[in-house]
């Protein structure tokens, strides 16, 4: 006979029994589903699960309103979005530097500028790391409140991403849920990737489609692209169809020590946490004592690399202790304590069907190798940079000759070497013009640099649809839907010729262009309308000004807070602002100087081109700007980071270790090695007391 307490109906008439089952296959779904793709030992046989997860859905079906957000249900829900919407982040997602010696000597170069930053000499300890693998995936923020996931968001530009939540929700590695204890507030980073036997399966299934007649189906180059284009995908059920992978590497934003959170004292710690957590975290994930077995690690994963069931590109260093990362800090946006060591490039033998010259964003001609197709370090590669005439002079390429390539960084093709054995005996050397293959404009070399220029500016419509597209992109102003074809149509056709010209389309002109529907223009031109509220610095970065990047536009209008300034300043107050060096003021001076790029900025206005500005940052007094200070021993009052960022604000350098360059040494309690170092070298040693004296004005 049935239980009759169990049936009884809440004050609302529906069974309460029915609440706590669904509760109840909730938890068993996410062990199952934890214990099957985090913990690779699955419980129950699928059939199971399959009925379990059935069950949970006729009882969601029959009680909308009970339906959560971590319902294992939800994994594949929602409708198809119109496009994704962007995050900021709470804590931006910085890149790391890249080490550019590809031997394992690259990994003793890290561990020498980590010692020499910390003050550390032959005598003292090795530096304990955290080393991993370098996956080549997309970089994903999750982002839990009060244990459940709320929000999925890509790197984006590193302060902002987009909002991938629906898709992300569809990677069974990932947990919806987080158990008992864990912070109300936590951000997780890692990597989306794709295995590579998934990979292989999913472009087995788009061949079988794609023989069978589907339209718009394809197969895909690599598994970093298919990853990627699964998370874009608006269309979060055919995200789903696509097997996706996470590993766990990091944090973002998590509630502090001081309001309940966790008290990490290392990285691997900090890892260990995310694995108790539910989080699937690399195997190959290992400590390293100092450079010695980084170097090993380097050699070990390099050697196994082709064997792993996912791609990496690299390895990652990081140092272990969190409090001697924060004493490391960052230089510009990346931080000192960590570095990605890459692997050489794979490379392949192909055949050199000519040489062109493409002409850059800013004038610049580089030769390009046009290649017989081949297959190398994951895409099929028909161009390969040759850089600027004397490489290629140096490197002697030739047309018809057979070469080797490979991908640099596993990003940009480059032709390495000519097998100069097969060569033809009447194989022409290669000459650059002295014109602009595009415009017939004079090319001109200017002295010190590799490269010849175009001098036809804005005339050369080469010039000018890199202008527009570099204006247009994600990362300036951002018109979407204005993309390569588009521009090439409106430069050739004439009706675009500056930038404010795009202000200026109507859907009649546009609407005339090939394969341009009323719609289509329609849309373009809303996204131009949104484009004209901006930013200053997204402004900034937008006119395309040699040797000005984001992070430099920032800084300006950090400094500056208005564009009439920037355009005015001297050459001596552009030094004045931290990111800019001679080259860069010497470049900004130029842009604005010529009549013709604040005409451009003037019509921009004109056309309702916006952005909010401010006053300039506050230049505070500067009492110890050149000086150098090195800080030894414990102090009274401050510790040695609070130390340090006193004396940087009052503008001096704050140095790892004593030389005869060395203005002051700041001894506490217990110095060691730089206090003797210092006083043998005749170096000025003071104490906290005097060092807060010298800090004022």
């Amino acid at each position: 006979m049935a239980n009759l307490d169990l049936f009884a109906e809440s004050s609302s008439g529906v069974p309460t029994a029915d609440r706590a089952r669904m509760q109840a296959l909730r938890e068993l779904l996410h062990t199952y589903a934890h214990q099957y793709y985090v913990l690779d030992a699955p419980a129950v046989p699928d059939a199971e699960y399959d009925r379990l997860f059935q069950e949970l859905q006729l009882l969601e079906s029959a009680h909308p309103d009970w339906v959560t957000p971590d319902s294992p249900t939800q994994r594949v829900g929602g409708k198809p979005l119109d496009q994704f919407a962007q995050v900021r982040h709470a804590v931006p997602m910085l890149s790391i530097r890249t080490e550019t010696d590809t031997d394992p000597s690259g990994a003793l170069n890290f561990d020498t500028r980590v010692r020499k930053e910390l003050g550390l000499t032959e005598s003292d300890s090795p530096v304990e790391y955290g080393a991993e693998p370098k996956f080549d995936g997309l970089a994903m923020n999750l982002r839990y409140e009060n244990g459940v996931l709320v929000q999925a968001a890509t790197r984006g530009d590193g302060e902002s991403g987009e909002d991938v939540t629906q898709n992300i929700r569809t990677i069974g590695q990932i947990p919806l849920r987080l158990p008992e204890g864990v912070p109300a507030v936590l951000e997780v980073r890692g990597e989306v990737y794709m295995r590579r036997d998934d990979f292989e399966t999913l472009n087995e299934r788009q061949r079988q489609r794609i023989a069978a007649g589907e339209k718009g189906e394809k197969t895909f180059v690599n598994p970093r692209n298919a990853a990627a284009g699964a998370v874009r995908q608006l269309d979060p059920a055919i995200a789903a169809q696509r097997p996706l992978s996470f590993f766990a590497y990091g944090l973002g934003e998590i509630t502090p020590v001081e309001q309940g959170g966790p008290a990490f004292g290392t990285h691997l710690g900090m890892l260990q946490a995310l694995k108790l957590w539910g989080f699937p975290v690399a195997d190959l994930v290992d400590i390293a004592q100092g450079a010695p077995e980084l170097v090993a690690y380097h050699v070990r994963i390099g050697a196994t690399r082709d064997q792993l069931p996912y791609d990496i590109d690299g390895v990652v260093y990081k140092v272990n202790s969190l409090a001697l990362q924060k004493r490391l800090g960052f230089v510009t946006r990346e931080p000192r304590w960590a570095v990605a060591h890459k692997y050489p490039a794979q490379e392949q033998l192909t055949t050199v069907l000519g040489i062109d010259v493409q002409v850059g964003r800013t004038g610049k001609l580089t030769p390009v190798a046009k290649l017989a197709p081949v297959f190398v370090g994951g895409v099929t590669v028909t161009n390969a940079t040759l850089h600027n005439e004397d490489e290629a002079r140096r490197k002697d390429v030739r047309v018809g000759d057979t070469v080797v390539v490979r991908r640099a960084g596993d990003v940009i093709p480059e032709v390495v070497s000519v097998l100069i054995e097969k060569r033809a005996p009447d194989a022409d050397i290669f000459t650059m013009s002295g014109s602009c293959p595009v415009c017939g404009s004079v090319a001109v070399r200017e002295e010190g640099e590799a490269d010849y220029r175009c001098t036809g500016g804005l005339f050369c419509s080469a010039q000018r649809k890199q202008a527009i597209l570099h204006f247009a992109q994600r990362r300036a102003v951002e018109v979407d839907g204005l993309g390569d074809k588009l521009v090439d149509q409106l430069v050739d056709a004439g009706v675009v010729n500056t930038l404010p010209d795009l202000y200026r389309l109507g859907l009649t002109a546009l609407a005339a262009l090939d394969r341009m529907a009323d719609k289509s223009a329609q849309n373009l031109l809303e996204a131009l309308q949104q484009s004209k509220q901006t930013t200053l610095p997204r402004f900034l970065f937008g006119l395309g000004i040699r040797h000005v990047g984001e992070a430099t536009a920032k800084a300006l209008a950090r400094h500056f807070g208005q564009l009439d300034r920037i355009m005015d300043a001297t050459l001596e107050q552009l030094l004045e602002v931290a990111d800019v060096g001679p080259i860069v003021a010497a470049s900004l001076r130029t842009f604005f100087d010529q009549t013709h790029n604040r005409e451009v900025v003037e019509q921009l206005r004109a056309c309702g081109v916006t952005w909010e500005e401010g006053e300039p940052a506050v230049q505070a007094p500067k009492p110890l700007a050149g000086k150098t200070f090195v800080l030894t021993g414990t102090f009274p009052t401050l510790s040695r980071d609070q130390a340090k960022d006193l004396l940087e604000a009052a503008g001096a350098k704050v140095a790892g270790s004593v030389s005869k360059k060395t203005d002051f040494v700041v001894a506490g309690n217990d110095a060691g090695s730089k206090l003797t170092k210092a006083l043998d070298l005749g170096v000025l040693v003071i104490d906290e007391a005097a060092m807060v004296a010298l800090l004022r004005p």
